[in-house]
């Protein structure tokens, strides 16, 4: 008696063939990734540098400052400031669908849009916070950047709280820097906090002391 016939086939021809399709068009975006990074980086690394970067951004028609460069930072994970790796490039365009200069410039502004009004902007502003640590065993950010970055990062957001908080910052003169815990509190006293009016504010709540300084102050020129 011949063998019965298994009429079920482990890999059909139609889904055989998707998946053939899809991981053709994923070598040739990674393919088309790959020429774009090497528009840029540096010839002597396999690395962009900081002059590729400002090519880059002026490719792209924008500052280099602009915040959508520190959102692609964050997007492609990039763990030194002014510098992006082929594996990071790869990683954050990958996640973009951006394999050309014309898809990127559309997806910055997608990303800009959805940074802002979505859940992951703790996540965003933690990373803003770490990518400006430059040197190694680095803790904190002087008062000027996290004055620059609270513009950037959270000024869009709250802008209020931020251009009265960087105005006491720059005031003041007990603080030199401040550290991550402190940079995260002050996320949550605007997401938190009744402002101006400052009514739910409580200092037993344990918030950072430059915060209590803050408020302080506040309550002094609202008098």
């Amino acid at each position: 008696m011949p063998p019965r016939r298994n009429s079920r086939s482990t890999n059909p021809p139609a889904a055989s063939s998707a998946v053939s399709a899809t991981s053709k068009a994923a070598i040739k975006e990674l393919e088309r990734i790959n020429n774009l990074f090497s528009l840029y980086r540096d010839p002597n690394s396999d690395t962009i540098d900081p002059e590729g970067i400002e090519t880059l951004c002026s490719d792209l028609k924008i500052d280099h400052t602009d915040v959508r460069m520190l959102m692609l930072a964050w997007t492609m994970r990039a763990k030194r400031q002014g510098y992006f790796t082929r594996e990071e490039w790869q990683r954050g365009l990958q996640a973009l669908h951006a394999d050309t200069l014309g898809k990127l410039q559309k997806a910055l502004s997608q990303l800009d849009k959805g940074v802002w009004n979505s859940n992951i902007f703790e996540n965003f502003h933690s990373y803003s916070f770490s990518f400006c640590l430059t040197e190694e065993g680095q803790r904190s950010l002087d008062i000027e950047t996290i004055c620059e970055l609270l513009n950037l990062v959270i000024g869009p957001r709250y802008r209020s709280q931020i251009d009265k908080l960087i105005e006491f910052l720059k005031i003041q003169h007990e603080y030199k820097g401040l550290s991550l815990d402190q940079w995260t509190g002050i996320l949550r006293f605007c997401q938190e906090i009744n402002f101006p009016g400052l009514d739910n504010y409580d200092e037993s709540c344990a918030w950072p002391l430059i915060l209590d300084n803050f408020v302080e102050w506040m309550k002094k020129i609202q008098k």
